[in-house]
């Protein structure tokens, strides 16, 4: 063999083994999903909200809703920045409950007040965190920073097709079907009592999802509140591919099970699932209950799906499977 045939094959063979040293140190880093839940260890009526760590330590908080305890709540650690879908009060956090496990996983006690400000532009400004959305959002939520003493700067603009950063975290919108009303009571003063009087809301462009892609190579689609969309399809499935889905299942208001189940089957084919939003008691003592819509959802699908039980963290690989925390 010459020498320069013996270079090119050495140069091979460290190419070969350091790509195959790189796909597994990829694959052994995990992204950890907490749901922080109205009751520990349940799946509950509200729960919406996520926490997603990656492996640098960037932690993102999706949806924040009612569940989480005000900023204050101790369950969130450090956030690096908030995601919201739309600004419904259940997404936004027009009010929170009152303490983790206040009332019962059917009826949470949400009795403490939130707006005009919500529930994720206080937590926001506890953390000093970014909260990053599309739509006309971010300039609704840069006022309500300023106007709550925090920096109207960090209110960040991300639209379909474009991406931000937070850490190594990449973070960009996809479309998703539903409303974006805004309620009055966000509003206060004059205004928000002419509206209320109307019956009538105020716009903030339309609602959206998100894709994330972690620092590992686990790609993350959100679908806020949507019904079935052609992008799920077209945009979300065969451009982002995503490995893990987080979907509501709810119904009336978004997909149902049996929508979700194709949603998920048929057009954006990730490797695993995580059932959200449903809008129901769906689990007793951690465990699953009969006849729930979660329980619909799970047996239409042949491929994993885990429920969000609050406080219990969920760790996935780069290929969306999950290795640890998963029921």
């Amino acid at each position: 063999m010459s020498q320069s045939s013996y270079r090119k094959l050495c140069i091979a063979v460290v190419i070969f083994w350091s790509t195959l040293f790189s796909a597994t140190t990829m694959s052994a880093q995990t992204v950890k999903v907490t749901p922080l839940g109205s009751h520990e260890g349940e799946f509950c009526r509200l729960d919406r909200a996520l926490v997603f760590e990656d492996p640098d330590g960037t932690r993102l908080l999706y949806d924040a809703g009612r569940t989480v305890a005000g900023a204050g709540d101790p369950r969130l650690g450090k956030i690096d920045a908030v995601l919201i879908s739309h600004a419904h009060g259940d997404h936004l956090g027009d009010k929170h409950i009152s303490a983790v496990n206040a009332g019962s996983c059917g009826s949470p006690d949400v009795s403490v007040p939130a707006s005009p400000a919500s529930n994720s532009v206080l937590i926001a400004v506890e953390k000093e965190s970014d909260i990053v959305t599309g739509s006309e959002m971010p300039k609704f939520l840069a006022k309500k920073l300023g106007d709550n003493g925090g920096d109207p700067g960090k209110s960040r603009l991300v639209r379909f097709g474009a991406e931000a950063s937070v850490g190594g975290v990449k973070i960009t919108t996809v479309p998703a079907a539903h409303s974006n009303g805004l309620a009055p009571n966000f509003l206060g003063g004059p205004m928000s009592e002419y509206m209320k009087q109307a019956g009538v809301t105020a716009y903030v462009g339309p609602p959206t999802g998100y894709v994330l892609t972690f620092t590992n190579g686990l790609s993350v689609y959100l679908s806020g509140d949507t019904g079935m969309t052609a992008e799920q399809e077209s945009v979300v499935g065969k451009y982002y591919k995503p490995q893990l889905a987080v979907i509501n299942i709810g119904g009336t208001f978004t997909t149902g099970p049996t929508e979700a189940a194709y949603v998920i089957s048929d057009l954006v084919k990730p490797a695993s699932v995580i059932a959200s939003h449903a809008n129901e008691q769906a689990t007793k003592k951690g465990k699953l209950l009969p006849g729930t819509k979660s329980s619909q959802f799970i047996d239409q699908l042949d491929m994993p799906v885990f429920l969000p039980l609050s406080g219990v963290t969920m760790e996935f690989d780069n290929v969306g499977m999950c290795i640890n925390g998963c029921k």
